[in-house]
């Protein structure tokens, strides 16, 4: 790859990683492709999604891309409990990038013990073991990604492309091959110097972040940007999703003008399937938030369909958490508090 602006302060070499993310895509869909044991569709009534952090956003994606057109529901699972109504007819997608989050190893057991078929994606820990005990579909993460929300791909697209294998979202092949095509011209934008990322970086540089957007894309999206932002510059960002926030969030915007003002960017991710009436919101919204605010982004997707402009929005939010990396000094790949917070919790008596 190029020599990246910051790349003495990159440990795990976060930014090649990221700048492979179409490669990781087409990768995580062939593999798909040569494996026996597919779930039985006829068997699925209901679709879940059990994962957490960079495993988890999986669920978000797959309700984004496939929801519009799965003739069942899917339902996304970010923690220890799952819904009353998993059963013999429900498919469990249990993701976690090490196997061993103890939310969803708890989730799957339970899942397990249910009758549900589940479809276990990890590299190995407590959930491989537990899909080679049950003779359960397990989709290995390549152990050579460095953390787990370096494996965007690698988690995201094995459930779609499982579900378009098994007839439950057609024409799926070809929405993943429209993204891999999107991510390798935004990655050649990405990568070069002055880019739409460093820009951003450039004013968001100092000051918290709120992310706003719409719709299940964009959901996904700021889920996605906001967890980049904390764990690769280890920066505090938040997020809120149209037009839930204009019955709420939207009342609160004048009260600390001379704090937001001075200390909050606000970013806008927008994409094609938003409903007309989101664009009006947008137009009417501006005019209440933008005097409040030290900056106003607005983030335009790229792309054939919700999964390729999702992915597009994700690779831009990548780099731009990378370029905010580098802008503050610090190694965007190690999460030490995180550990720790993972250390202690297994050593506590439950």
């Amino acid at each position: 790859m190029s020599e990246w602006p910051y790349e003495a302060a990159d440990s795990l070499g976060m930014w090649d990683v990221t700048a492979s993310l179409p490669e990781q895509v087409a990768a995580a869909a062939a593999q798909v492709a040569e494996l026996p044991g597919l779930p039985d569709r006829e068997k699925v009534e209901n679709i879940v999604v059990f994962g957490m952090g960079g495993s988890g956003i999986a669920g978000d994606v797959l309700v984004a891309a496939a929801g519009p057109v799965l003739p069942v529901p899917a339902t996304v699972v970010k923690s220890y409990t799952i819904p009353a109504y998993v059963s013999t007819g429900t498919l469990v997608f249990a993701i976690s990038f090490s196997g061993a989050t103890e939310e969803t190893v708890e989730a799957a057991g339970m899942a397990l013990e249910l009758g549900a078929q589940v479809v276990f994606i990890a590299a190995g820990g407590e959930l491989a073991q537990m899909a080679r005990d049950t003779g359960s579909l397990l989709i290995p993460v390549p152990e050579s990604i460095p953390q787990p929300r370096a494996a965007l791909g690698a988690v995201s697209i094995p459930p779609l492309a499982v579900l378009d294998a098994i007839g439950l979202f057609p024409g799926g092949g070809y929405w993943i091959d429209q993204t891999v095509s999107q991510l390798q011209r935004r990655r050649d934008q990405l990568i070069s110097r002055r880019s739409q990322a460093e820009e951003i970086a450039r004013h968001l540089e100092g000051k918290l972040s709120m992310l706003h957007s719409a719709g299940s894309v964009g959901k996904a999206a700021t889920t996605r940007w906001r967890a980049q932002i904390n764990e690769n510059a280890k920066a505090m960002a938040f997020a809120s999703i149209y037009p839930e926030n204009c019955h709420n969030e939207l009342a609160g915007w004048s009260s600390l003008a001379e704090t937001t003002k001075r200390d909050l960017a606000v970013v806008r991710l927008r994409h094609d399937n938003e409903h007309p009436q989101i664009n009006r919101r947008y137009e009417i919204t501006a005019d209440f938030i933008d005097p409040y605010v030290h900056e106003a982004i607005d983030v335009r997707a790229q792309g054939e369909g919700e999964l390729a402009q999702f992915f597009d929005l994700a690779l831009v939010g990548d780099f731009v958490s990378l370029h905010l990396a580098g802008a503050y000094g610090v190694d965007p790949g190690p999460i030490p508090v995180l550990n720790a917070l993972k250390a202690q919790l297994k050593s506590a008596v439950v």
